[in-house]
């Protein structure tokens, strides 16, 4: 079988996909983030269209079931701003569902389920009512997701999010498909890790978003020897310390030959910091104002690397037929 990475209008070629940023969200409304959602097609395609503008050719849109996802409305985004997007199923950590909500209360295999269908079969229009119509894009064609999605805590793992996490795991190790976990001010990494390995599920196939909220490239390189991939997303946070402290901990990982395990997005996430919505800086701060940065410390090749190979290399797999 081919590989190839699957974007919300089809399947394209691993070097179709160009330079990506690894994280960001189109539409996402949660109650965590109440006054900053993401819901609006016309805006968030305008802010879609500044990031293409500012270089991204590819974008991972990592809104998982639950949180207000807009699949056909992404279709149309890809289209109008000419940029592939690979689209998310599975879940957010607990924290982000309200209580009795039906997703916490699903079975390991109906997870599973629930989580292969959207990649291999299509995603529904609207997540609160998973039976309605498919979405479809443009041709008429079903909008399907390309990435696996489990969350856990700062330094803890709910049943739920054991049991997601383990849907997750056990789903690539049958299909392949990339998995992104979403770490708690990067916290619990190792624990993850032993989680998925549990399953049967190749580390190479998974991205550890937000490992780079504990700015520790000891620890990174700890976790790329393990195969997996390191997100990094949090460029803009200078309420908490200078991108250069990214920067810097980047340089680390490289030096210490870690460059093919790194990925970088924006994770921008919230109305409030996206211009297109009123705020700032928005998508295109990541390519406008980091990677110049980063591509000055590090040179042009290993910047190459980690915006195009790594995540090329990462979101490639397989969908078995039928």
């Amino acid at each position: 079988m081919t590989a190839v990475i699957r974007t919300v209008l089809g399947d394209i070629a691993p070097d179709a996909l160009g330079i990506v940023d690894y994280h960001e969200h189109l539409f996402q409304v949660t109650p965590l983030l109440s006054g900053d959602e993401l819901d609006d097609e016309e805006r968030s395609g305008a802010e879609a269209v500044m990031l293409r503008s500012a270089g991204a050719t590819g974008v991972v849109e990592a809104t998982p079931i639950g949180l207000g996802r807009r699949p056909a409305a992404t279709a149309r985004i890809s289209g109008t701003a000419d940029l592939h997007v690979v689209h998310t199923t599975g879940v957010h950590r607990e924290a982000h569902y309200p209580s009795g909500h039906p997703l916490l209360g699903r079975s390991l295999a109906g997870l599973v389920d629930d989580f292969a269908r959207e990649l291999l079969v299509g995603m529904p229009e609207h997540d609160d009512a998973p039976s309605c119509n498919a979405a479809l894009d443009h041709r008429g064609r079903p909008v399907r997701a390309g990435l696996l999605k489990a969350g856990v805590g700062y330094w803890s793992i709910s049943d739920f999010e054991r049991t997601a996490v383990q849907a997750v795991g056990r789903l690539s190790a049958e299909t392949g498909a990339p998995v992104m976990i979403h770490l708690e001010h990067g916290s619990a990494a190792h624990e993850v890790l032993d989680l998925l390995e549990a399953t049967g599920c190749s580390l190479d196939r998974v991205a550890l978003a937000h490992v780079d909220r504990n700015p520790d490239a000891g620890l990174h390189l700890e976790l790329a020897g393990r195969g997996a991939r390191l997100g990094y997303d949090g460029a803009a946070r200078h309420n908490r310390w200078p991108d250069s402290v990214l920067i810097d901990s980047l340089a680390a990982v490289v030096a210490g030959g870690g460059v093919d395990r790194l990925l970088l997005g924006g994770d921008v996430a919230r109305s409030s910091r996206y211009v297109a919505y009123g705020g700032m800086p928005g998508l295109a701060y990541l390519f406008d104002r980091f990677v110049p940065r980063l591509r000055n410390a590090i040179g042009a090749e290993a910047t190459t690397r980690i915006l195009s190979n790594n995540p090329a290399s990462w979101l490639a797999w397989a969908p078995p037929a039928g």
